[in-house]
C-alpha cells in the first residue's frame, strides 16, 4: 500500500511539472487518478526496489504489448528485396561483412554521381583560403590561420569587404604558391 502511495504521489509530482512546463491548465484529480490507472493498467509505473525498471519492462508477460507501426506487406518486402539484389546491396556470402557491390563492384551499376568542381575551380578556391588564411593552422589549436594572425590577414578581410577578389593583384611575385 505504502509503494502505491508513493508511486501516485510521484506520478502526481511529475504530472503537475509536466503540465507546467507545457503551459496548460492543470490536470485535475480524477485526471491524474485516471493516468495513474491507466499507467498501472499497462505497467508504466517504477517497479519497487533500486532496479529502476518499470513494471511492464520488468515484467512483460503480464502486460499488454504496446500498438506496433503498420507492418509492411509481403509485396512491399519482395520489391524491396529485388532492387537491393539488383544493386548489390544485400550481404555477401561468407564471413567478410561486405555487400555484393562492395565485393565486386564491377558487376554493379555505380550511381550517377553530381558533377564536381573542375581543377581550376578547387585551385582558385584554394589560393583563396591561403589568401585570406581560411585555413586550418599546424599544431592541435584547431584554428584557422586567419583566427591566430588576425593583423596578417587584415587586408585580405578588408578586400573580402569591398567585394575585391582579386586574387594576381593580392599575392606577391616572389612568394607564387603552386597547387599540383
Amino acid at each position: 500500500m505504502n509503494t502505491v502511495r508513493n508511486t501516485l504521489a510521484g506520478l502526481l509530482a511529475a504530472t503537475s511539472l509536466a503540465g507546467a512546463a507545457h503551459a496548460q491548465a492543470p490536470l485535475t484529480r480524477a485526471q491524474v487518478v485516471a493516468d495513474f490507472e491507466q499507467a498501472r493498467r499497462t505497467g508504466d509505473v517504477l517497479a519497487p526496489g533500486d532496479s529502476g525498471m518499470k513494471l511492464n519492462e520488468l515484467h512483460p508477460e503480464r502486460y499488454p504489448k504496446a500498438a506496433t507501426a503498420p507492418a509492411k506487406t509481403r509485396d512491399q518486402v519482395v520489391a524491396e528485396l529485388q532492387a537491393a539484389m539488383r544493386s548489390g546491396d544485400v550481404l555477401a556470402p561468407g564471413d567478410s561483412g561486405l555487400r555484393l557491390n562492395e565485393l565486386h563492384p564491377e558487376r554493379y551499376r555505380v550511381a550517377d554521381a553530381a558533377a564536381g568542381k573542375t581543377r581550376e575551380q578547387v585551385r582558385a578556391e584554394t589560393l583563396e583560403a591561403i589568401r585570406t588564411g581560411d585555413i586550418l593552422a599546424g599544431g592541435d589549436s584547431g584554428l584557422k590561420l586567419n583566427e591566430l594572425y588576425p593583423q596578417r590577414y587584415a587586408a585580405a578581410r578588408a578586400d573580402q569587404a569591398t567585394g575585391r577578389h582579386d586574387i594576381a593583384a593580392a599575392k606577391p611575385a616572389s612568394a607564387e604558391i603552386r597547387i599540383q
